[in-house]
C-alpha cells in the first residue's frame, strides 16, 4: 500500500485549488489580446467575471473529473480509463458552456459506443494538458505509472503525439513542484528529455528556448513576444506549454506572479492560468494561494469546499480503498445555464470601449 506524505497531500490540495483560482482569474480575459487586457482589466488582483466574484470553466471541471476517476480506480489502469470515460460522458450532459472541438468529438464517440482506447481524435490542443497536473502529483515518483496514466488521460480525447508530450511536460513540472524545492530550469529540461527520448526535436527546442529565457531573466510577456505570440497564447500545445513552463520556472514560489504574468500574455488565458496555477499550487499548497481569491471564488456545486474535500479524498485513496466523491447533477445544470448567461454578457461588454 502506498503511503501518502503530508507534503503530497498538501500538494494535491494546492494543485486542484490552484487550478480553480487560475482558471477563474483568467476566464474574463479569455480570447483577448494583451493590449485589450491592459485596457479592460488593468487590475488583475481581483476577479472580473461576475463583479468581484470568480467562476470556473472546463479546465477545473476536467481536473476534478480526473480526480474522481483516480479515486474510483485505486491505481488500476483499466478502471481509471473506464471511470474517466463515464465522467466525461456525464459532464457533457450537464451542458458545459465551454468545450474544445476535439474533446467534444471524442465524447460523442464515447456516447456512440466507441471504446475509450479509440475515442480520441487527432488534435494537439490543450485539452489533455489542462487536466493532467494531478497525475504528476500522484504518480511522479512511479515513472512507469506516470507515463501510463499520462498516456491514458491524453489519448481518451487527443491522439496527436504533440498533445501527449505537452501533457507529460506539465505532469512532470507538477510533480517536481510538489517536492517543494526550487528546481533549476536546465535540470527540468534534462529530466524531461530523458523521459521523452522520441519526442519531436521541435517540441524540446521550444522548452529549451523557455529555459534559456528564464536563465536570462526575461519576463514571460517578453518571451511570448519572442515566440511571435503578441496577440495571445493560442490553444495549440506547442504554444501553451513553453509559456506555462516559463511562468512556473520564473515564479516557483509566487502563485500570484505566475498566474498574473500568463494572463497578461492574452489568448487562452483561463487554460494557461489554470495550468500554471496547478503547478505552482502544488508547490505552495493552499496557504500559498491568495486568500482573497479563494474567498471570492463563487461557484456551486464545485465550490472551494467541494474541491478541497475532493483533494483530501484523493489523497486518502492513494493509501487504500475509499468511497467515490460525487457531485449533485441537477444544481450543475442550473449553474451552467447561469454561467452561460454571464459569458454572453462578457461577449456583449467586449463590443464597447476602451479599445
Amino acid at each position: 500500500m502506498k503511503h501518502t506524505t503530508h507534503n503530497q497531500r498538501q500538494a494535491i490540495v494546492g494543485c486542484l485549488l490552484g487550478t480553480a483560482v487560475g482558471d477563474a482569474l483568467g476566464l474574463s480575459c479569455e480570447g483577448l489580446s494583451r493590449r485589450r487586457i491592459a485596457k479592460l482589466y488593468p487590475d488583475l488582483n481581483r476577479y472580473h467575471f461576475f463583479f468581484t466574484k470568480g467562476m470556473m470553466s472546463d479546465d477545473t471541471e476536467h481536473s476534478s473529473l480526473v480526480a474522481q476517476a483516480l479515486i474510483i480506480a485505486q491505481g488500476d489502469e483499466q478502471q481509471f480509463i473506464h471511470a474517466l470515460a463515464w465522467k466525461l460522458r456525464i459532464w457533457l450532459l450537464g451542458m458545459p458552456a465551454g468545450i474544445g472541438f476535439a474533446t467534444l468529438r471524442a465524447i460523442i464517440k464515447l456516447w456512440l459506443g466507441v471504446s475509450p482506447q479509440y475515442s480520441g481524435v487527432f488534435s494537439a490542443g490543450n485539452g489533455a494538458a489542462m487536466r493532467i497536473a494531478l497525475i504528476g502529483v500522484c504518480f511522479g515518483n512511479e515513472p512507469e505509472k506516470l507515463q501510463t496514466f499520462v498516456r491514458i488521460t491524453t489519448r481518451i480525447t487527443h491522439t496527436d503525439p504533440k498533445a501527449e508530450w505537452g501533457a507529460f511536460a506539465i505532469a512532470l513540472a507538477a510533480y517536481l513542484a510538489s517536492l517543494q524545492e526550487d528546481i533549476s530550469p536546465q535540470v527540468y529540461l534534462n529530466i524531461l528529455a530523458n523521459y521523452l527520448p522520441h519526442a519531436e526535436p521541435a517540441f524540446l527546442y521550444r522548452i529549451q528556448r523557455a529555459v534559456d529565457s528564464v536563465n536570462t531573466q526575461q519576463t514571460t510577456l517578453d518571451f511570448a513576444a519572442q515566440l511571435g505570440l503578441t496577440k495571445g497564447i493560442s490553444g495549440y500545445v506547442y504554444d501553451t506549454v513553453p509559456l506555462v513552463i516559463h511562468a512556473w520556472l520564473s515564479h516557483q514560489q509566487d502563485y500570484a506572479g505566475a498566474v498574473q504574468n500568463l494572463i497578461r500574455c492574452g489568448g487562452d488565458t483561463d487554460t494557461t492560468a489554470a495550468i500554471v496555477g496547478a503547478i505552482v499550487g502544488a508547490r505552495v499548497g493552499k496557504t500559498g494561494i491568495p486568500n482573497l481569491w479563494l474567498e471570492n471564488l463563487w461557484d456551486y456545486p464545485r465550490s472551494v469546499q467541494w474541491l478541497e474535500g475532493l483533494s483530501e479524498r484523493l489523497a486518502d485513496s492513494l493509501q487504500g480503498a475509499t468511497r467515490p466523491y460525487r457531485l449533485f447533477f441537477l444544481p450543475l445544470i442550473i449553474r451552467n445555464i447561469l454561467f452561460t448567461i454571464i459569458v454572453l454578457g462578457h461577449g456583449l461588454r467586449r463590443l464597447f470601449p476602451p479599445y
